[in-house]
């Protein structure tokens, strides 16, 4: 079985072989273009952005600077958005809907090493999936561990780590990250607190 077969299924592999590591040079290659543009070269960063990730939807958007293993593993819906030092290790896919908000100095891992500190000095590793629904909210500095799926419309508060699911449809947080409440009608009335929405009118 080839190292890129055990990486799809879930068992222990190595990533210094295969062209793995070819591949990694080639993306960081980019990255390092990419967050070397100046703040006036838009188009330019858009391109890059393009060509580093696997797939990219309409209007996405990141701030540099960004830091992956890879890029080619990261596939992201319209409406991106992501704030500055967003961290993606994509040893394996990292799939993001549409609509989706990451915060700044947030971090996406779907690789693990293992407990044992002699397997682990082999450099053997695993890596599982990550998985964010359309219109989910990640506030900053989280962290989300591999295998890690969050359902569509939910928000995880700053400075959480998720380490299990995370349903759709609630506001999590914490270390670890755990439900604390579900999204309501309410949270239509008011955006923050107490503080009510007011309908906007043009000047």
């Amino acid at each position: 079985m080839s190292m890129r077969e055990r990486l799809a299924k879930g068992m222990l592999f190595t990533d210094m072989c295969e062209g793995l590591p070819e591949e990694r040079l080639r993306g960081k290659e980019l990255m390092y273009d990419f967050n070397h543009t100046r703040p006036s070269e838009v188009e330019k960063r858009i391109g890059l952005i393009r060509e580093m990730l696997g797939k990219v939807g309409k209007n996405a958007w990141i701030e540099p600077p960004l830091n992956f293993a890879y890029g080619r593993n990261i596939f992201v819906g319209d409406n991106f958005y992501a704030n500055f030092n967003l961290t993606v290790i994509d040893d394996y896919h990292v799939t993001i809907g549409n609509n989706v908000l990451i915060g700044p100095n947030v971090t996406l891992s779907v690789t693990g090493h293992p407990i044992d500190p002699e397997l682990r000095n082999t450099g053997q590793k695993y890596a599982f999936p990550i998985t964010i629904g359309d219109n989910v909210w990640i506030g900053g500095r989280a962290v989300i561990n591999p295998g890690v799926t969050i359902g569509e419309n939910s928000v995880i508060g700053s400075g959480s780590v998720v380490t299990r699911d995370i349903p759709a449809n609630v506001v999590a947080a914490g270390v670890p990250c755990r439900v604390i409440k579900t999204i309501t009608e309410r949270d239509k009335e008011f955006y923050f607190r107490d503080l009510r929405v007011e309908p906007q009118t043009n000047a």
